[in-house]
């Protein structure tokens, strides 16, 4: 095992405009064509596209039942098996943080192009660019590919930070589990490789999914990959086991985790089980103290704070964002009713901080019916083609007209559309491919949403019938509610729906869905933090409240310089006051 002292080696740069070995040279663009930029800014994802939200279930129900057969890190043993060191010129360190980045082009270029200033001033604090980046798991959306890693995650990083400055900065990434829907095999050639170590103007430091760095102060960065909270593979303890041996009771460690397994075990105990196990097996018998446990996943800002430990989600890199109004005020880690044979002791946890607030989270709420529908026009033509069959079907039944043949042979029995839209909605409250136990309220809410889309069919057959379009003769009734009813029942079926995740939300089903709905861009968030030569970390919540929407050529043609500013400034602020560790 190698140990590699100060700035990553491969890290160093010689001087402005030069490039290290491998590296492309920056070629500044002269246009915002994706031809001059090298790669094509995406427009966020829109999570409820029907083939989206298949395909996103397809991968997500391959990953929990494939995960072992697909899981690259057992054969990470033959890589080196590396522990980094990263001190700054002042013998303190600046370090960043930054998850769930890789989604449309504007909110995960504004902060990556906050990342690469040369300092930013926020409520008043002079904080210059760090000299080391963690990129907290979900770098790209929605699913892993080279080609969606290009535009989606690092070709924003180039452009904010196309070539390095005299001290390159490192980077280390952790996969999350949008990462790892190829099997990790995307995540490992461009974090992971022996060659062009580099990011933009960041250099790869890490070789494997996980990682160790030693820092000031006798801090410790571990980076974790548990595959979505399965279990910890038997390379990566003995790569742990090798760092633990550098560990003391002096020590203090930062733990970066693919999800904040400390919140998901409110309604699934099991799933702080790895984490706890890794603390109490490698960490614990060193007598060294994990004093920050951090993640992104759930794209927001929140801050758990207990008698030795802070818990801090910061998934603000560039996704939707996920609402904290429903967060849980106090937490118990681990949860008391693991079903863990062997358990650290049980704490207890406050929330101490969230961005954004409830209240404005809770407005957000409200933007689903606006949102809804033009966010996601397959999803309303899905709304508009499944109302339209059950409308043809009751009116079949209701004018108690056999037809033609071929009308006949292409009409779809009502017990078959009612069945289909019942159970669509049960399903939708809870999919098969969503984590935890179905309770009684996933049954209510999704058997009233679905009673609710059969009111409305009932109502829209009614309008229909009395219109004389019904007479024609066939085909032309069909064409016409394909036409004309089909596009106004979408619309207004999207608003059934909003009211449904509106109302499904404030009991705790759905909420993902009406944030993921909506694809706020707004609301983002990273970490700023500063290890001092003495020890004492202090970390900066950073929130941007709106992020920039239109972008120009930046005049400066100097190698380091962004190749885009916003139109508008970007105006920073402290989520919270500054946090300090000792």
């Amino acid at each position: 095992m190698t140990d590699d002292s100060g700035i990553h080696p491969e890290a160093a740069h010689p001087a402005d405009g030069e490039h290290a070995p491998g590296e492309r040279a920056a070629r500044r663009p002269r246009s915002l064509d994706p031809v001059e930029l090298g790669f094509t800014p995406r427009k966020p994802v829109p999570w409820l596209a029907p083939f989206l939200l298949i395909s996103t279930g397809i991968r997500t129900l391959l990953a929990m039942l494939f995960g072992a057969y697909l899981d690259k890190r057992e054969l990470q043993n033959a890589l080196d098996a590396r522990i980094a060191k990263q001190v700054g010129p002042d013998g303190g360190l600046w370090l960043d943080y930054v998850a769930d980045l890789g989604d449309g082009f504007n909110a995960t270029y504004s902060v990556a192009y906050l990342l690469a200033q040369p300092e930013l001033v926020v409520d008043g604090h002079r904080l210059p660019r760090a000299q080391t980046l963690v990129m907290g798991g979900d770098q790209v959306y929605p699913s892993a590919g080279y080609e969606a890693y290009e535009d989606r995650c690092k070709g924003p990083y180039q452009a904010a930070m196309p070539v390095a400055p005299t001290e390159r900065p490192a980077l280390f990434a952790v996969p999350g589990n949008h990462d790892w829907y190829d099997g990790l095999t995307a995540f490992l050639r461009i974090f992971v490789r022996s060659r062009d170590r580099h990011f933009g103007g960041w250099g790869t430091g890490q070789s494997r999914s996980y990682f160790a760095v030693e820092l000031p102060g006798d801090w410790w960065l571990l980076g974790l990959d548990d595959q979505s909270g399965s279990y910890l593979d038997d390379p990566q303890l003995a790569y742990f086991d090798e760092v633990a041996r550098r560990l003391g009771p002096q020590s203090r460690v930062i733990l970066a985790v693919p999800a904040p397994t400390w919140v998901k075990a409110v309604d699934h105990p099991t799933a702080y089980d790895s984490i706890d196990y890794f603390i109490r097996t490698i960490i614990a018998p060193t007598g060294a103290h994990v004093r920050l446990l951090i993640s992104g996943d759930l794209h927001h800002y929140a801050r758990y704070a207990g008698p030795e430990r802070q818990l801090v989600t910061c998934g603000g890199g560039g996704a939707y964002l996920y609402p904290t109004h429903k967060l849980p005020q106090r937490i118990e880690v681990p949860p008391k009713d693991t079903l863990s044979r062997r358990a650290s002791r049980t704490r207890g946890y406050d929330l101490a901080g969230r961005y954004p607030d409830a209240a404005r989270s809770r407005r957000y709420g409200w933007g689903i019916f606006a949102r809804l529908p033009f966010r996601n026009p397959g999803f309303t033509t899905l709304l508009g083609t499944v109302h339209t069959l059950l409308m043809l079907a009751m009116a079949g039944v209701a004018a108690n007209r056999a037809g033609t043949t071929e009308q006949r042979l292409f009409s779809v029995p009502l017990v078959i559309m009612l069945g289909v839209a019942l159970l669509g909605a049960a399903f939708f409250a809870k999919p098969p491919s969503a984590g935890g136990k179905r309770h009684v309220r996933h049954w209510i809410l999704g058997i009233g949403h679905g009673l609710a889309h059969v009111g409305l069919a009932a109502a829209g057959t009614w309008a229909w019938l009395a219109l004389p379009l019904y007479e024609w003769p066939w085909p032309l009734p069909a064409v016409a509610a394909a036409v004309v009813y089909g596009p106004v029942i979408g619309l207004v079926s999207s608003q059934v729906v909003g009211a449904y995740l509106l109302i499904a939300g404030s009991f705790g089903v759905n909420l993902n869905e009406l944030f993921a709905g909506q694809g706020i861009e707004d609301a983002k968030s990273f970490l700023r933090m500063r290890i001092s030569p003495d020890g004492a970390l202090t970390i900066y919540p950073i929130a941007v409240d709106r992020v920039s929407r239109d972008w120009r050529l930046n005049p400066d043609q100097s190698p380091t310089a962004s190749w885009l500013l916003p139109k508008d400034p970007l105006t920073p602020r402290l989520a919270e006051p500054p946090i300090t560790l000792t």
